[in-house]
């Protein structure tokens, strides 16, 4: 039987630092990142994939902010549904146009994905994910009106940011229709960028301004799917103990409860690893097979056991 991968693709996967993010340099990345998975569903894989958009959205702000005088701004709900499609249509088109040229006919489908969140989430009352450009303090004054914007680096100049809630995800609204999907055999992308968060107000559904980590999102989205194997990709080969430190050290594998002990003693980065690494925990909890986190380059090894960090049950 296929084993069933869900594959949390990292931002490195689409735009990687330093670059502009032009449609051509994203269009390269993800004819890398579709050469990768390939060779995972050429080894008999079934992969449902989700995918990180920060710097997408952030694109989007800077073009509201210089182009507000002109057309009017979109909420940021709005904004996570745009980056959907658009990362979900070059991602789908290369991946089958590639399937193609190896005789591999499947279908590939982006789910523009809506993921509810809680009202009562501690995030709305103190937000801690910063999104869009950096501000001096004078501009950050400007501004305070209309965002919250708190200072994100230590210095003077460009170190002030947006800071947007970033709740825990509940449920994923288009959950049953992916699963159908998924197991009529269909690749589905979806829950990009950790979904388009919406709460349930009144009787109906109504978008808020807020940014779902995409790992914890994808975790829910693997529980959904019933995969055997959650694989996080992203831009370093393992998981590292005392990160940066004289003593790093870099892991091979973790059981859960050792897992959940680093992450306690806060080897795990609040903004970097941290949410990957409780994401791979609530998903052996639920009854996962295995967790990865692996490198983009090395995602068919990580699968095969030699490369990355998995983590088990026991």
């Amino acid at each position: 039987m296929e084993k069933r991968v869900l594959i949390a693709l990292g931002g490195n996967a689409i735009k990687k630092a330093g670059e502009k993010g032009t449609y051509e340099e994203q269009l390269r990345n993800v004819r890398v990142t579709c050469e990768q998975l390939v060779k995972i569903i050429e080894k008999g894989y079934q992969v449902v994939l989700t995918h990180g958009n920060g710097p997408q959205v952030g694109n989007l702000l800077i073009q509201q902010e210089l182009g507000k005088g002109e057309v009017p701004p979109q909420p940021l709900d709005v904004l996570g549904a745009m980056t959907q499609g658009q990362i979900g249509y070059m991602i789908q088109r290369t991946l089958r146009n590639m399937l193609l040229e190896r005789g591999i006919r499947r279908e590939v489908v982006t789910i523009i994905t809506q993921v509810e969140v809680e009202r009562n989430d501690p995030e709305f009352k103190n937000p801690s994910k910063p999104i869009g450009p950096l501000y001096t303090l004078r501009e950050a004054e400007k501004m305070k009106g209309r965002w919250i914007i708190k200072k994100v680096k230590p210095g003077e100049g460009k170190v002030y940011r947006r800071v947007v809630p970033s709740p825990n995800p509940i449920r994923i609204i288009e959950g049953e229709a992916i699963k159908r999907l998924v197991d009529s055999g269909v690749i589905v992308i979806a829950s990009g960028g950790g979904g388009i968060p919406i709460t349930f107000e009144n009787g109906r559904y109504v978008g808020v301004e807020a940014v779902i980590d995409k790992d914890l999102a994808g975790e829910k989205l693997s529980e959904i799917v019933q995969a055997d194997i959650f694989l996080i990709l992203t831009d370093i080969d393992k998981v590292r103990l005392n990160f940066g430190k004289p003593d790093e050290k870099k892991l091979d594998k973790m059981t859960v409860e050792e897992a959940k002990k680093y992450y306690r003693e806060g080897h795990f980065l609040p903004g970097s690893m941290g949410p990957k690494i409780l994401a791979c925990i609530r998903f052996l909890e639920w009854g996962g097979e295995k967790a990865i986190i692996a490198s983009l380059e090395e995602a068919l090894e990580a699968l095969e056991g030699r490369a990355g960090t998995t983590i088990t049950r026991s």
